[in-house]
């Protein structure tokens, strides 16, 4: 299944992704959030469409398109994933995974514009694949218990200011990773029996030039291991967002130029879905 939120910002409609048509949950869900999706969320959803309750939401193709799920409580990333990206960023591949957080207000649409921070001469763009927890988890004995801990996936841009995660972090690396809108994301959360997780093709594009073009086969730590990991020190409850790493191809490496004002990155992970962002300067309000 694949479930969307459509809509202006603070009033998404939760929906049914079914090809070109749209299915309106409200009848089983006030929004996409971790209620929702705790449990067997696919059954719930299957029972409600055999019974007749989940109307077409007309002209939904004219809506703004939101974050898949609400706001989440947390949303825990994993660093240098991909063994070329660590060495384009000067390190060798860890050993075990580097943690570091973004804040909530980072979760926008994935086609919602991006404002660039003051100051910032080094924004960078990351394609990653998300993975959306479904139920708590909390010291996982085996990866092979985090299936059961899964509601699905996302497209995700972990946008980053460089000079802020690097230079002036103080050993940290959230300062570059948490202005307001760094995470753009969705279009859909995709349950986990659409997708192949281990063999998911992720590309980005900045003003249409490829940039990534990767495989999650490639990750140094897989989905079910990142979920066991991050139990041992966080529980994750149902609605969270754990970032997973982006390959080599950022302007990090030192191979392409950060971003500037007007320019429109693309991203894509096959089965999940693709975003455009156009980043745009800051102003200070009005």
């Amino acid at each position: 299944m694949k479930f969307a939120r459509l809509g202006s910002l603070g009033a998404e409609i939760p929906v049914l992704v079914e090809g070109d048509r749209y299915l309106d949950l409200r009848s089983v869900t006030s929004d996409v959030n971790g209620d929702f999706l705790a449990g067997d969320v696919v059954a719930r959803v299957e029972a409600a469409r055999a019974a007749g309750d989940l109307p077409v939401l007309e002209d939904a193709a004219a809506l703004r398109i939101g974050a898949p799920i609400v706001r989440p409580s947390a949303v825990i990333c994993i660093g240098q994933n991909y063994a070329a990206h660590a060495r384009e960023s000067g390190s060798e591949p860890p050993t075990v995974p580097i943690m570091f957080l973004k804040t909530p207000n980072t979760v926008v649409g994935p086609n919602d514009a991006v404002t660039i921070p003051r100051g910032s001469e080094k924004t960078d763009w990351e394609v990653e694949l998300g993975i959306v927890i479904g139920a708590r988890a909390s010291y996982l004995d085996s990866p092979d218990e985090a299936d059961a801990h899964i509601a699905g996936y996302v497209v995700a841009n972990d946008v980053s200011e460089r000079a802020f995660q690097m230079e002036v972090s103080g050993g940290q690396w959230s300062k570059g990773k948490i202005a307001p809108g760094f995470n753009p994301t969705g279009p859909w959360l995709v349950t986990p029996d659409e997708v192949d997780v281990d063999e998911l093709r992720l590309r980005s594009w900045v003003n249409g030039e490829p940039r990534q073009d990767s495989n999650t086969n490639d990750m140094i730590f897989d989905v079910r291991a990142i979920v066991h990991h991050l139990s041992q020190y966080v529980t994750l409850e149902p609605g969270d967002l754990i970032l997973t790493g982006t390959p080599q191809g950022v302007a990090f490496g030192g191979r392409f130029p950060y971003l500037k004002a007007g320019d429109v990155v693309e991203i894509e992970i096959e089965g999940l879905g693709r975003q455009r962002q156009e980043f745009v300067a800051w102003e200070a309000q009005k």
